[in-house]
């Protein structure tokens, strides 16, 4: 099991996560490598915790099922649980955000791509539409609050859970 880990200066806002509906999926995009040869796939894979595909030898389904080109060994990818929101917290702590089960491959960096939500505060004003996180920061104005609110300084980590 893994975990993809967030840490952000989050000003402002609470409960920042992706938009991750069945009728709208969040598509984690990864780099992802095989654990067999260690080979890295040249591009950025994505994966929707809706989308299942069936694995060779109906061994089940998987989220992702990735056949790599170097060793020809096939390996998967389940979300597990996911997304939780990431919580305002002072200072900013590490948090995990999903969880998936992997076998024969590694997810090796996220780039945070897609919509993402949060909520203020004080207000409880809700942002939508936040997708420029792959830049590092987000800044917006609380018109109920009369204040800026921001996200930055965001530090993303696969671990081992």
């Amino acid at each position: 099991m893994f975990s993809l880990a967030l840490t952000a200066e989050l000003n402002g806002v609470t409960n920042l996560r992706p938009r991750d509906t069945e009728d709208s999926p969040f598509w984690y995009t990864f780099t992802v490598q095989c654990t067999s040869c260690r080979e890295t796939h040249p591009k950025p894979v994505a994966v929707n915790r809706f989308e299942n595909n069936e694995m060779s030898g109906s061994r089940g389904e998987a989220n992702f099922v990735w056949k790599c080109k170097n060793c020809k060994r096939e390996s998967t990818a389940s979300i597990k649980l996911g997304p939780k929101p990431y919580e305002h917290a002072e200072p900013p702590t590490r948090q995990s955000i999903i969880e998936f089960d992997c076998r024969g491959l590694e997810f090796t960096a996220f780039a945070p791509e897609g919509e993402w939500l949060a909520d203020a505060i004080d207000s409880g004003t809700k942002f939508e539409g936040i997708d420029c996180l792959g830049e590092g920061e987000w800044f917006d104005y609380d018109e109920k609050a009369n204040e800026e609110v921001s996200i930055k300084d965001l530090k993303w980590e696969i671990r081992r859970a």
